[in-house]
């Protein structure tokens, strides 16, 4: 279902800076793991920067998000992968995996945040402030916090597709056997293909959906 012209430009304002914060934060945390394992690739090239203008992709930026804005599903992005040379590591196939394995956690590290700042800061603010003036300033930011929860489960959630180069497929990659891992890491370059493929035919939401609602049932124990 579609929404109308302000409902969509109210949805765009309230969710423009939780995506750019969880995606540009996904990256980061990709490249300084990678830093301290060893691999400066990303340092070098200006990648460790919460700056989000280094990070952001056309399509996975700003043309997804906007698509998935206007036909009313949950909105969600991602960024210009951060570059990591595997040869600077000194276990690459473990480093590689735990490197991977950032992203996501940064992401549930980042809804869970939201969640106790819209619990224990935004919400008791309503008594303190008077009517209009608490429904003016709380309510977008209540909306912008529940966006940012939502953002950052469904972002780590797609992530943990087992199809590398998705994040899940990388961890994956690194806890199978030697064979296995190169036999699987052989299907990276058609990886974004098949998880169109996934998208399209609604497989991806078998193993998508459950790990949201594990994630948010995680999150209901805050």
């Amino acid at each position: 279902m579609t929404m109308d012209f302000p409902d969509m430009i109210r949805q765009l304002v309230v969710s423009a800076l939780p995506i750019l914060i969880a995606i540009t934060f996904h990256e980061v945390s990709h490249g300084y793991i990678a830093y301290r394992l060893g691999d400066p690739t990303a340092k070098l090239m200006g990648r460790l920067t919460l700056n989000p203008l280094a990070h952001i992709d056309l399509i996975g930026t700003i043309i997804l998000p906007g698509i998935l804005l206007i036909t009313g599903a949950p909105v969600f992005g991602y960024a210009k992968p951060v570059p990591i040379n595997p040869a600077n590591f000194r276990d690459p196939k473990r480093d590689m995996a735990i490197s991977a394995a950032a992203g996501p956690i940064t992401n549930a590290c980042l809804a869970i945040l939201s969640l106790l700042i819209l619990k224990f800061l935004i919400i008791p603010s309503a008594s303190l402030l008077p009517g209009s003036l608490g429904h003016a300033v709380l309510t977008p930011l209540t909306m912008m916090f529940t966006q940012s929860i939502i953002i950052n489960v469904v972002l780590a959630s797609f992530n943990l597709l087992p199809i590398p180069p998705l994040d899940g497929g990388r961890v994956l990659v690194g806890l199978l056997p030697h064979r296995q891992a190169v036999a699987y890491s052989r299907i990276e370059p058609y990886g974004f293909f098949i998880v169109i493929l996934l998208l399209m035919t609604g497989i991806a939401n078998f193993f998508v959906t459950p790990l949201i609602n594990i994630f948010l049932a995680f999150l209901s124990l805050f």
